[in-house]
């Protein structure tokens, strides 16, 4: 029986675990008191595992065509039948983004857990790897032990959310072996702007949408929840742009995306508070008529083009996801280093990261699977 050891108890490592407990003895290391923390919190604490809408097109990487291929090979729908395998109910809303029933991410983590103690794999916590070699097989060392392995699978995330344990520490153990490490940065996090544009505003949260014009060019625009904070923007329309958005970048929001401004002019008259108060959130409103000082083509401007500046992100201690990693070139199509055979890798220590909504769940799952199948055959 083929000896495994995975290197990283989140989304990724677990499924991996429960796919090679079919065939193999598994160890399951996780530096942290318990497993699957940062799962248990995605999808704003309910779940998002996938999107029905998946493709390539949805990712960033230094091979999209693999993947693309992956993807193919192991989308929402082999996702989606994998968890129900283990029980439960998974639906889409309207946006193709798929969540158990019951919205609970944590049900995911537990879910995983008790298939896990069913295959008896062996789960190590406190186990911080600092040292694989490899001599005839694997040798993966932390400060209070030690394992040997025919194979090893380093799933052990990417740089953000720190909290979790994802401190970039890991990339360090694939160096060893030669890899690289592309440029590293926060995605899928708040973005920070000019303090002026926001003060006075924080708290207010509209349905909006949010331009990204670099120059004259509009980069990628998203409709959706826009939060204002003390230091710029969060919400889910936020989290989309962060993936595309740059320094330096000016961003243009509209508060009412559903109405025309043919249609708003009218409305705001002589541009009086109380012409505002029904049209949009009250809290804005009364912020935008003081910028708007009584002239409705400035509210109107105010209201439909609202301008921002991108000074820069939260960084990767508020980032749920890592642009860079292991890059793709560096594996074969089942995840395997063509640096060392028997060493594979999946989820977020790759140089793949994709948008919000689901994307990069499904790449964990994804990806574990493609790992899975190279280490067993």
């Amino acid at each position: 029986m083929k000896r495994f050891v995975v290197i990283g108890g989140g989304a990724a490592g677990l499924a991996a675990a429960v796919l090679l407990s079919q065939k193999g003895e598994v160890t399951v290391l996780e530096r942290g008191e318990r497993v699957g923390r940062k799962l248990s919190a995605s999808g704003n604490g309910q779940g998002n595992i996938t999107n029905l809408h998946m493709g390539k097109e949805h990712y960033f990487s230094d091979d999209l065509e693999k993947v693309g291929r992956i993807l193919q090979k192991y989308g929402a729908e082999e996702t989606i039948s994998f968890f129900e395998r283990m029980g439960g109910i998974y639906l889409p809303d309207e946006r193709g983004r798929v969540y158990p029933a019951g919205r609970q991410a944590s049900a995911l983590t537990d879910l995983l857990r008790t298939r896990l103690a069913r295959e008896e794999v062996r789960v190590i916590y406190g186990a911080k790897v600092d040292k694989i070699d490899f001599s005839g097989d694997f040798s993966v060392e932390w400060e209070r032990g030690s394992l040997h392995a025919d194979a090893v699978l380093l799933a052990a995330g990417g740089k953000a959310a720190p909290n979790y344990g994802t401190d970039g520490q890991s990339y360090a153990l694939a160096e060893k072996f030669g890899h690289t490490v592309t440029p590293l940065k926060p995605v899928l996090v708040q973005i920070k702007c000019d303090p002026d544009a926001v003060r006075g505003l924080r708290g207010i949260r509209v349905d909006g949408n949010i331009r990204v014009l670099r120059g004259a060019k509009l980069i990628v625009e998203r409709r959706g929840d826009i939060l204002f904070t003390e230091s710029g923007i969060s919400g889910d329309a936020s989290f989309f742009i962060s993936s595309y958005a740059e320094t330096g970048d000016a961003l243009e929001l509209d508060f009412l995306p559903a109405v025309s401004e043919e249609r708003l002019l009218p409305v705001l008259g002589d541009g009086r508070i109380e012409r505002l108060l029904c049209v949009v959130n009250n809290g804005l409103a009364r912020a935008l008529a003081r910028m708007g000082e009584g002239n409705p083509q400035t509210l109107l401007r105010l209201i439909k083009h609202y301008p921002l500046t991108v000074t820069g992100t939260l960084g990767f201690a508020y980032a749920q996801a890592t642009r860079g990693g292991i890059p793709l070139s560096e594996t074969d199509e089942n995840l395997m280093s063509l640096k060392r055979r028997g060493l594979y890798f999946a989820g977020e220590i790759l140089n793949v990261d994709g948008e919000c909504g689901g994307y990069n769940l499904q790449w964990a799952f994804a990806s574990a699977r493609a790992a899975a199948e190279g280490m067993l055959t």
